[in-house]
């Protein structure tokens, strides 16, 4: 198992746990955190994962995180729509 993947599981989970609760993939992120963790348990419990168990879940975690991202608004599209509407008036 290698310690750079650990590592990064380190890292998604609490992006994983940051999401918005209203995002279509909030529940999604939530169940690959909980497994994250789980593994996370496992390692540091002196158990040993094998190592074909971590990159799925190193891969789901950053799909969900990519379509959460999807979801964020582009904040200067929104001021520039903003903009020209009001330049209508």
């Amino acid at each position: 198992m290698k310690e750079s993947d650990i590592h990064l599981l380190k890292l998604l989970a609490p992006r994983l746990e940051r999401l918005n609760v209203d995002s279509l993939w909030a529940r999604r992120a939530s169940g690959t955190r909980g497994n994250i963790i789980k593994v996370l348990a496992e390692i540091e419990g002196g158990k040993e994962v094998d190592e074909a168990r971590l990159s799925p879940l190193i891969d789901r975690a950053f799909k969900v995180l990519e379509h959460a991202a999807q979801e964020i608004p582009d904040m200067d599209e929104i001021r520039k729509k903003y903009s020209q509407e009001s330049g209508r008036k």
